[in-house]
């Protein structure tokens, strides 16, 4: 179990659809490093959530909950519209849950998501704007990581071998996912940048991204568009760089992956 206790609590809602973009991004990236003790807790908790139709009494819904909807449903009607639509897809996750459990750790659960979401919906536009894309982002991370014609491409670490891996996940459609687990963070005012390396003998790196991991090692990076295109890349690498990234790489690479079985050439540096 070690790295996975961050999300005992989060298979059921992960199984539910009913984790927020941040939530379900660094998620997939865990399950996308090959996690066994997750990916059996996961078939657990969907088996269990279509079992929920059955668990439910039957029994009409509290006077103080029925004024809480009416009361909800008034506010709701003065949400835009895609604040609304996201609002009644984790309110009706949640009220499923709260009907069919009874679970006091249910209703807090409902208490907050109701209570983030109309923070949401009252954000200034540069805030919606900001959810929207990372929403976006989240979105088009978990399809990359689930079509199967997502070219995998693993990538260990250069310097040791008993170091926590990456894994690149390239979708000609949709661009590159590259994510790991324990990624140890790079130093103050440092970051991590994604390379693709040429199959051209002259070629040199393309930059195609960079971010740091989040505090607790989960690195996730989505590169929307890549500059280079899947046939003409020999490998990708993730080299150490300056805050803001470089236009050519500055350090070697601290891990790397080939797309081919070719083993030639090291990644330039300047």
């Amino acid at each position: 179990m070690n790295g996975c206790e961050q999300y005992r609590d989060l298979y059921e809602a992960a199984a539910l659809g009913a984790l927020d973009p941040a939530e379900r991004a660094a998620f997939d990236a865990h399950l996308a490093t090959g996690c066994a003790t997750c990916a059996r807790a996961m078939e657990e908790a969907r088996w269990l959530v279509t079992q929920l139709a059955y668990l439910a009494p039957d029994a009409r819904p509290s006077p103080m909950l029925k004024a809480r909807l009416v009361q909800t449903v008034r506010a709701e009607a003065r949400l835009p519209a895609r604040a609304s639509t996201l609002f009644w897809m984790w309110a009706g996750v949640a009220a499923l849950i709260l009907l069919s459990l009874y679970s006091a750790w249910q209703v807090q659960r409902l208490r907050r998501d109701l209570a983030d979401l109309q923070a949401q919906s009252t954000a200034t536009g540069g805030q919606r704007a900001r959810l929207e894309r990372e929403r976006a982002d989240a979105q088009r991370t978990a399809l990359i990581l689930a079509d199967p014609s997502s070219v995998q491409v693993a990538m260990p670490q250069t310097a040791q071998k008993d170091a926590p891996p990456m894994r690149a996940y390239w979708n000609t459609r949709l661009g590159i996912v590259v994510a790991g687990v324990r990624i140890p963070l790079p130093a103050s005012q440092r970051t991590l940048e994604l390379w693709l390396v040429p199959k051209a003998p002259d070629g040199k790196p393309v930059p195609a991204g960079y971010v740091r991991p989040q505090d607790d090692g989960t690195f996730v990076l989505l590169v929307a568009n890549p500059a280079a295109p899947l046939a003409a890349t020999k490998a990708l690498a993730v080299t150490d760089e300056p805050e803001g990234g470089s236009s050519q790489p500055t350090t070697a690479p601290r891990w790397l992956g080939f797309l081919d079985l070719t083993r030639l050439g090291q990644l330039p540096q300047n």
